[in-house]
């Protein structure tokens, strides 16, 4: 996996929200959350496996909402931060998180009702490898998100410290029917890139934030998107 070790020490652990979701950030939190509980949704008492959890942002949104989840990351100071905010929520008793590769998952086949994983494939070395193992741990649906390649995305995609894959709709496709499954659905984001609402506050972002969702709703949002978001099921 790309940039692993810079992924796991604690002190980037520690700073990941701050750094990732306040002042402009909130909006990319906002949408993601969104996107999955759309996605997802009814989750009460549904078995849900969520790959690549990190601070468990998305893992304690829905144990909120009455799933039964698990949260798998390669980092254990990752994960250590979403057992503190399982606590502090109150659902850790509705959590279980573990440290896990997501090319190995330790569970058996069609063990989980929906699993999904964001943030996840534009790092993966193996893209391929990966959506088969998801596929092969779910049941019914798989749901995940990827930078798309031709997209504002590229124009910073050179700075991240981890690297950056991006993926064409084809390419998208071709991986889904590589692991036996079926879309059914897709969305596409942010003709702003991430990059510019993590750095200004959220005053200026706001704005920002309106004239991007306008545009993305109109004819042409989808080409100029540089996030999507990708639901599939497992064919029958």
């Amino acid at each position: 996996m790309k940039g692993q070790e810079w992924y796991q020490e604690h002190d980037i652990a520690e700073a990941y929200d701050d750094k990732r979701f306040s002042r402009g950030g909130r909006f990319i939190d906002r949408r993601e959350k969104e996107a999955v509980l759309d996605a997802l949704s009814p989750v009460d008492e549904k078995r849900i496996l969520e790959v690549a959890c990190g601070t468990g942002r998305f893992t304690v949104t829905l144990a909120d909402r009455g799933a039964d989840i698990v949260g798998v990351d390669i980092s254990e100071a990752m994960l250590e931060q979403g057992r503190m905010k399982a606590r502090a929520a109150g659902v850790d008793g509705a959590i279980e998180f573990m440290q896990a590769d997501a090319g190995r998952l330790p569970f058996p086949d069609d063990c989980f009702d929906s699993v999904f994983a964001m943030r996840f494939f534009h790092l993966a070395p193996d893209p391929e490898g990966f959506m088969a193992e998801l596929r092969r741990v779910s049941k019914g649906q798989v749901f995940f998100d990827t930078f798309k390649r031709y997209s504002t995305r590229s124009i910073y995609n050179w700075a991240l410290p981890m690297g950056s894959r991006l993926y064409s709709e084809r390419e998208v496709r071709e991986l889904l029917v590589g692991a036996d499954l079926e879309l059914v659905d897709a969305s596409h984001d942010f003709v702003v890139p991430y990059g510019f609402y993590r750095q200004v506050p959220g005053w200026i972002a706001s704005p920002f934030r309106a004239l991007d969702t306008a545009v993305g709703r109109s004819p042409i949002g989808d080409h100029l998107a540089s996030v999507s978001y990708w639901e599939a099921h497992v064919p029958g």
